[in-house]
C-alpha cells in the first residue's frame, strides 16, 4: 500500500519556523520526486516546492524561495521542507505528493501520482 504522511505541522507566531516530513512506504522512494503543495482556506491547491528523484535538484516557488528548504533522506524515504519566517499568509494545509520520474519544477496536480493527507499549518500574528 502507498502511503505519503505528513507531520510537523501546528500553531507558530510569525517569524517562526516549522520543519515539515513526508515519509514515504509503498513504492520504489529513489524512482519518484517529491513536491510540497499547499491550500489556504478559500483558495485553490497551490504548489510550493520539489525535489527531484535520483539528483536531488530543487526547485521552489519565487515568493517561497529563501524562506523554504526542501531537502530528502533516502534512507528514510522521507522528504522535509523546513519553513522559516513565517508569516500569516503561509497558513494553509501542506501536503506532499509524488510522481514517477526526474523533475526539478512543480507541475501540475495531475501529473502526480500519489498523495498524502496534508497537515495544517496556523502562522499567528
Amino acid at each position: 500500500e502507498v502511503q505519503l504522511v505528513e507531520s510537523g505541522g501546528g500553531l507558530v507566531q510569525a517569524g517562526g519556523s516549522l520543519r515539515l516530513s513526508c515519509t514515504t512506504s509503498g513504492f520504489t522512494f529513489d524512482h519518484y520526486s517529491i513536491g510540497w503543495f499547499r491550500q489556504a482556506p478559500g483558495k485553490e491547491r497551490e504548489g510550493v516546492s520539489c525535489i527531484s528523484n535520483s539528483e536531488g535538484r530543487t526547485y521552489y516557488v519565487p515568493s517561497m524561495k529563501g524562506r523554504f528548504t526542501i531537502s530528502k533522506d533516502n534512507a528514510k524515504n522521507t522528504v522535509y521542507l523546513q519553513m522559516d519566517s513565517l508569516e500569516p499568509e503561509d497558513t494553509a494545509v501542506y501536503y506532499c505528493a509524488a510522481r514517477y520520474g526526474s523533475y526539478y519544477y512543480i507541475g501540475a496536480e495531475w501529473e502526480y501520482d500519489y498523495w498524502g493527507q496534508g497537515t495544517q499549518v496556523t502562522v499567528s500574528l
